[in-house]
């Protein structure tokens, strides 16, 4: 029965329009989309003005709407939610009174159709979740429905989490990689209404005011599929009225020891039990017309429920076949296994069948996102892989995320679950989709490069065959460059993984290349495999520029990984291939690298030679940017020396001339500091003070904890400041927490 009165305005009216014109009650669009009908009269009295993107989507589906009418109801859910403020600075990270009101969250997937039985689990895991923040382990072997288990019981005792509900699939047991633990925590902080501008850069940060939102709120957190106990941890909220929901295939006794876990146990169904889910999909009067079947089919699914769903789902597509000749061709050993192969043949006949039901150039995108090397997409990586264009491609991702083929995780990033991804894989998309992806990812990364180090040069020319996309993502400034990178950090390394299993060796040393933003910014991050990786790539692929480039940055990091040495082998070649391909550039870059290494050693005046020589090459090449670098090295290596008059006047030679002098980059943070030093080094202690201030407050706007480390140590040397010792061990712990 309907309830409540329509608003009279807004999404609400909207909404309260289209049902009753497509003659639905609530209760029958709250059954065809998955919404309760609570959240349904909720949103038509205007209490609920901008539900989230998913929850339309679900509507849109369940009320037939054409896609024009779905993106007007969109659109109009759309002005109903909070807005972020615009701001043109870096912000601290959020403090809880930082937080944006808004309603209760709800990340729960829909509550799963066709659910029967389970009555004693579901008993059980309530009693589990009583008491004081309970954490509670639902376990058992893959396909026996932990997952639907756990949504029917959330979805069922949702009302008594009047403070959100969370959900996070862990992805613990495919092959496509699991979510970091910062894109988990900032999901749910952005949930719990923390601007996305405010989210700490630290998963440590995010996990401590993800806890302190918490701390006093009735939060129900579903972690699904969990690997083990050590990926659950930061995922605790803690607060006292917090229930905690885990899924996994493991038993996780850690969170039985550290945080008091109740486990439950989750088998197959009985026979009578396997009976009614089958009733449930099929109706009662096919499988009840048919009862020896019926039973017979149970037995041979051997009560798990994703088997007997997908068994069920054939026979739902072809109602002319009994049940009997199902059990028929299930009964067949040589043939069994296949159909019941939960992560191949069984949920490959599923989901063609739902292929079939949607537009061929839908299925078309949705085969060719099973070639992806990652685990996320965006509309650009979509169009890329299918030959299309953006737009296309995006149209296609909502009707593959309406028909649940794709889930959208976040704003314009779409993944797919494991076992579809298989199936997905499994088609023919005919040649060069990898090719296509990787060649997005390398004109999507030289981007990202010019707008996150604006004025250096081009890391490299395209490959002879480049397939160019048919659009390329477009940086507004660096910030948005760096979030690029952080957010498709771990695609990139899958995409180096696969374009070097290809033997596409071009594309992986270039890849690999094009995220020297990234490395530099994260030095310390582990990257020397991905870069050993690039090198051989670059020497199969017999080019001796790739080569000199990719060795060169990976002197660098093994510098800062204080393994000089191997750095000093490495650098020297690049050297050489440099000055024999007559590359001045390169040349120069890797004598700057060289010259780090060398003074790490204690060869300061080689190290100064060879930064001379850096500048000799690059004023040759008539490249203001190295010729700038290589100055700010000499700088640096006179600074050493305690040559602090030559290197005072290179550093102020090197500031004066820079025609990009109001921007912050790296380069002149660390000419900033090397004047500061030679001035403390010539007795003026007060402007040298302020030179390294400016360094550090510059290093900090700009993100560079090394480098704000470095110009505060060097400022406590001099000054007892307490602000000072104080940002300087802020900085430490940042780098400290990304390690």
């Amino acid at each position: 029965m309907d309830t409540g009165t329509p608003a009279t305005g807004g999404f609400g009216a909207l909404l309260y329009g289209l049902r009753t014109e497509a003659g639905l009650s609530q209760e029958e669009l709250a059954h065809a989309s998955g919404v309760s009908v609570r959240a349904l009269s909720s949103m038509e009295r205007g209490h609920t003005r901008g539900p989230q993107r998913r929850t339309v989507q679900a509507l849109s589906a369940a009320l037939g709407l054409d896609a024009s009418r779905a993106r007007d109801l969109e659109h109009t859910a759309s002005l109903g939610r909070p807005r972020r403020a615009p701001t043109t600075d870096v912000p601290p990270p959020a403090a809880v009174s930082d937080v944006v009101a808004q309603s209760a969250p709800d990340l729960l997937p829909r509550a799963p159709r066709g659910f029967h039985g389970r009555v004693t689990e579901l008993v059980a895991l309530s009693r589990a979740a009583a008491g004081e923040a309970p954490v509670c382990l639902v376990i058992g072997p893959a396909g026996v429905g932990k997952t639907a288990l756990v949504l029917h019981w959330a979805h069922d005792r949702r009302a008594g989490f009047t403070d959100g509900l969370l959900y996070a699939d862990l992805r613990g047991f495919g092959d496509a990689g699991e979510p970091a633990l910062m894109e988990v925590l900032r999901e749910f902080l952005l949930a719990l209404g923390v601007p996305h501008s405010r989210i700490p850069e630290s998963a440590i940060g995010a996990a401590a005011l993800f806890r302190s939102l918490a701390a006093d709120r009735r939060l129900l957190v579903v972690l699904d599929n969990a690997r083990d106990s050590e990926q659950v941890r930061p995922l605790l909220p803690g607060g006292r009225r917090c229930v905690t929901v885990v899924a996994s295939r493991h038993r996780l006794p850690g969170l039985i020891v550290t945080d008091t876990a109740r486990s439950l146990a989750v088998d197959v169904l009985g026979p009578e039990d396997s009976t009614k889910l089958l009733a449930q999909v099929l109706g009662t009067d096919r499988v009840f017309a048919e009862p020896e079947a019926a039973r017979r089919l149970a037995e041979l699914c051997g009560g798990l429920p994703l088997a007997l769903r997908v068994t069920a789902a054939r026979l739902a597509q072809r109602p002319d076949w009994s049940l009997d000749a199902m059990a028929a061709e299930l009964s067949d050993e040589t043939r069994r296994l296949s159909l019941l192969d939960v992560e191949d043949i069984g949920v490959r006949a599923a989901l063609r069948v739902t292929l079939l039901q949607l537009p061929g150039h839908v299925s078309r995108q949705f085969a060719h996102l099973g070639r992806h090397p990652g685990t996320h997409v965006d509309r650009y990586a979509a169009a890329a892989l299918a030959d299309t264009d953006p737009a296309v491609a995006e149209a296609a991702l909502e009707r593959l995320s309406a028909a649940h083929l794709v889930t959208e995780t976040a704003p314009g990033r779409w993944t797919m679950h494991d076992l579809v991804r298989l199936y997905a894989r499994s088609l023919d998309v005919g040649p060069h989709t990898l090719t296509r992806v990787l060649d997005h990812y390398i004109a999507t990364a030289l981007a990202a490069v010019a707008a996150a180090e604006p004025g250096n040069e081009e890391c490299f020319p395209m490959p002879a065959d480049y397939l160019p996309p048919a659009a390329v993502r477009e940086f507004d400034d660096r910030s948005a460059a760096v979030v690029w990178y952080a957010t498709e950090r771990e695609d990139l390394t899958l995409a180096v993984a696969a374009s070097h299993a290809a033997g596409l060796h071009g594309r992986t040393w270039r890849i690999v290349l094009a995220m020297w933003p990234l490395i530099v910014w994260r030095v310390r991050d582990g990257w020397v495999p991905l870069l050993e990786t690039g090198l051989e790539a670059a020497r199969a692929d017999g080019d001796r520029h790739g080569e000199s480039r990719v060795l060169n940055v990976l002197g660098w990091v093994l510098i800062e990984e204080g393994r000089i040495p191997e750095a000093l082998t490495h650098l020297e070649v690049a050297s050489e291939l440099a000055s024999r391909a007559g590359d001045a550039v390169a040349e120069a870059n890797a004598l700057l690298v060289l010259a780090v290494a060398q003074a790490a050693l204690g060869s300061l005046d080689e190290a100064a030679k060879g930064c001379e020589r850096a500048v000799e090459l690059a004023r040759k090449a008539d490249d203001r940017t190295i010729e700038r670098l290589a100055m700010q090295h000499l700088a640096r290596h006179w600074a050493d020396a305690g040559k602090w008059r030559q290197a005072l006047d290179m550093a102020t030679e090197a500031l004066a001339f820079d025609d990009r002098s109001p921007a912050v980059d790296v380069p002149r943070i660390l000419l900033l500091m090397a004047r500061g030093e030679a001035l403390l080094g010539l007795g003026d202690e007060a402007e040298g003070i302020a030179q390294l201030d400016l360094a550090a407050r510059a290093a900090e706007s700009f993100g560079y904890d090394d480098g704000a480390v470095r110009a505060l140590g060097a400022l406590l040397r001099v000054s007892a400041d307490a602000g000072h010792r104080a940002r300087y061990d802020a900085a430490v712990e940042r780098l400290t927490t990304r390690m």
